[in-house]
């Protein structure tokens, strides 16, 4: 035990698994590449960069030193700049051949950041389509906050507070159902709760958050509820229902990366890997969702660029998810006492199995026969036995001579007289 302590203590620190993905890209390597090289297979890289699985051993130890990042590129950030929200990139050119790219992702450097994009208005645009959390620098945790250590309940409630209320207005447009969206967001946040070890340490815990809501969100087991069968009504205003009738009528994954890329703000890569998709997939869906919504709203169609494009659409998804009566979600506190209410529910739902089937084995064994009795064959009725031999039946008169007979000896000599009647 002690010896497996040592060895897990001494491995190499890895990141999470969209950043070992990003790294990967970076350096212009590909699955199979980085597979050929660490000695095992692409559905095992693949594994290791979706967070199904992680390396271990001398595994661990090449993986890690293939995908380090060069000690050039490690950019010196001070306390404050840790703390302060980074811009989003913008240029996913780099991990992928040109062909591969659309038009709208080649020309991306021009385009507008979601916050500028947004323009100037009462409520920012972040509230309703929030950009991705800050990156915290590699050993930091998300407790940290300056010189001062959150408590992790302190840590999940800043977090609750600056993601829910966004979230819900994205799962709004991501499913067109106010309910199912606020039970989405509370279910993903109370799954954060349940595993914010794994969660305060992630490069991304908003974005760990919203993949948990999105999945949640567009499970197919919703269509069995009557609650979620049909969407909500559509915005009055004919533009906000062209462009939500559109939203619904794209299938869930062009959706999902069409929200991620011109609604969060998310370059192409980060899209890629949070839909669990490669990026020139993740491309070529991002110009069919574009290419679909342009048909009901002219006004993209007449957009000069695709970062103009990008823009329209940033302005109009954020207008959309502000102006619909989403519900407020709970209080954070009150999500993390039903995750642990849930986690406690669980519990002793396993408890109480684990007992019955304890029971019920021992009440089979108590009750089960301890050596083998043979069946006993059921009675069939036999045919073509001829019938039983013998003297007849006696008839009355028979029976009554018999008795007469009986009744008088003979003596001597004499014989019976029949008597005649």
């Amino acid at each position: 035990m002690t010896r497996s302590t040592t060895d897990e203590a001494a491995a190499p620190q890895l990141p999470s698994p969209k950043e070992r993905r990003r790294l990967r890209e970076a350096k212009s390597l590909s699955e199979e590449q980085v597979a050929a090289a660490v000695g095992v297979t692409r559905a095992t890289v693949r594994s290791w960069e979706t967070g199904r699985t992680s390396p271990r051993g001398r595994k661990r130890a090449l993986y890690a030193k293939l995908i380090a990042p060069e000690p050039g590129a490690i950019a010196t950030t001070t306390p404050a700049a840790m703390t302060a929200p980074t811009p989003v990139p913008t240029a996913p050119e780099a991990a992928v051949p040109e062909a591969a790219v659309p038009k709208s992702a080649a020309e991306s450097p021009a385009e507008p950041t979601p916050a500028s994009s947004a323009g100037p208005t009462s409520e920012p645009a972040p509230e309703a389509l929030p950009e991705a959390a800050p990156e915290a620098a590699p050993g930091v945790k998300a407790e940290t906050v300056g010189e001062r250590r959150l408590s992790p309940a302190e840590a999940f409630d800043e977090l609750y507070a600056r993601t829910a209320p966004g979230l819900v207005r994205q799962a709004y447009l991501q499913t067109g159902r106010r309910a199912l969206a606020r039970e989405s967001v509370e279910r993903a946040f109370q799954l954060a709760w349940h595993r914010w070890p794994e969660v305060a340490v992630d490069r991304d815990p908003a974005g760990w958050v919203r993949a948990a809501a999105y999945e949640y969100a567009m499970s197919p087991w919703h269509r069995l509820r009557r609650a979620h069968r049909h969407p909500d009504a559509p915005p009055t205003e004919p533009g906000k229902q062209a462009l939500f009738d559109a939203l619904l009528d794209l299938p869930p994954a062009y959706r999902r990366t069409l929200l991620l890329y011109d609604g969060v703000g998310l370059d192409l890569p980060e899209t890629a890997a949070e839909t669990e998709a490669s990026t020139p997939a993740a491309a070529g869906r991002l110009m069919t969702a574009r290419a679909a919504i342009a048909e009901r709203l002219p006004e993209l169609a007449s957009a000069a660029t695709p970062a103009e494009q990008s823009a329209l659409l940033h302005d109009r998804l954020g207008g959309l998810a502000r102006a619909e009566h989403v519900p407020v979600p709970q209080p954070a506190r009150a999500v993390r006492t039903g995750s642990e209410d849930k986690a406690r529910l669980w519990t002793r739902a396993a408890v109480a199995g684990v007992a019955l089937l304890i029971a019920v084995t021992g009440l089979t064994l108590h009750t089960a026969p301890t050596h083998y009795e043979p069946p006993i064959s059921p009675a069939e009725r036999v045919g073509g036995v001829p019938p039983r031999g013998g003297p007849q039946k006696l008839t009355a008169q028979d029976l009554k001579l018999q008795k007469t007979l009986r009744e008088q000896l003979a003596h001597g000599p004499e014989r019976l007289v029949p008597q005649l009647r």
